[in-house]
């Protein structure tokens, strides 16, 4: 009679060989060629151990072979750098922003004054230059602002949901319906001198309700992911939930619109400057100096011309900036 013993649990050292059995088909295939030297072996694509190309790397890969990407850049560096330092610019002409010449007023370009000479005699190249500070300073704060804001009460709008969402939807609509110049007119009326500060704080104010309705939108939509399901299951509260699965995949469309609004900011900052609300003597604004050359324009037309093309290039280039970013961001346009 042979020897039949009964079925038992497998011992660790058979369970172990048999998994290594089940994982060894999966393995990738030697294709080493014998006769071949390793550095003329065929390579194999073999996948990268880490984590996957996350929507951010994708969209640098991508903005970096972008020319409207990387001409803007260029143009906002230098305006960057000109708003910080703009002694760097102003050293080739032996003129400053303050010094003025009365005797010497509406003098075109000359070699001695690369932009010519304003209504009060000051040099227009100078004031140019240091007229990039205040806008950029002032699209830049407002721009932070109000994406901070803005995409707050929106992640908690969008992910709270109820009376929350309610409230502060029904309240952003109020604010959506003052247009920003117009309610910021009114503010710095109110104020009755405007400068740097006043100015940001009213367009901030009243700019912050295109940021809410973007990240709202975008965090209803994310929170329905499976991601965000399985991480509630697993039992995160709904602070982690907000900050650390859905805020990163909701903040595209944001900083796309902060992007673009950030020159809108500029021009509203010089509009208000050029309607006598907004900068005041004796800080220089592009809008300011645009409102001081409008009257003698037929007698010199270089005060206004020049500022105006600084300041349509800055914000061209920020809203070119920004639609690049948007285009690199949207998997439906690359």
């Amino acid at each position: 009679m042979s020897d039949i013993r009964p079925a038992g649990p497998m011992d660790p050292e058979t369970q172990q060989r048999e998994a290594l059995d089940q994982v060894a088909p999966a393995t990738a295939p030697d294709t080493a060629q014998p006769g071949v030297p390793p550095s003329a072996q065929p390579k194999t694509k073999q996948k990268k151990e880490g984590k996957p190309a996350s929507l951010w790397t994708d969209a640098w890969y991508d903005l970096r072979r972008r020319p409207l990407f990387i001409g803007s850049a260029i143009m906002i560096f230098i305006l960057v750098v000109m708003a910080i330092f703009p002694q760097l610019f102003t050293s080739v002409n032996p003129y400053d922003a303050v010094t003025c010449q009365l005797m010497d007023a509406r003098t075109p370009p000359s070699a001695g004054h690369l932009f010519g000479q304003d209504n009060q005699g000051c040099d227009v190249f100078a004031k140019t230059i240091y007229g990039a500070r205040v806008s950029i300073l002032v699209g830049v704060t407002t721009m932070i602002v109000t994406a901070v804001f803005g995409g707050l009460l929106g992640l908690i709008a969008g992910f709270r949901s109820g009376a929350t969402d309610v409230i502060l939807s029904r309240t952003t609509e109020i604010f959506f319906a003052i247009p920003v110049i117009l309610g910021a007119l009114l503010i710095l009326v109110v104020f009755g001198k405007g400068n740097v500060w006043t100015v940001m704080l009213a367009l901030s104010v009243l700019a912050w309700p295109m940021t809410f309705r973007i990240m709202r939108a975008a965090v209803i939509t994310a929170k329905n992911q499976d991601y965000v399901v399985a991480a509630r299951a697993l039992g995160a509260g709904a602070g982690r939930i907000m900050f650390r699965h859905i805020l990163p995949n909701a903040l595209a469309p944001v900083i796309v619109i902060a992007m673009i609004n950030l020159g809108g900011f500029i021009a509203a900052e010089a509009a208000l400057s050029y309607l006598g609300v907004g900068i005041q003597s004796p800080e220089i604004s592009w809008g300011l100096m645009i409102a001081d050359a409008r009257d003698r324009f037929l007698e010199a037309w270089h005060p206004l011309i020049f500022p105006s093309i600084f300041l349509s290039i800055t914000v061209l280039a920020f809203i070119m900036l920004g639609d690049a970013v948007r285009d690199a961001l949207d998997p439906k346009l690359r």
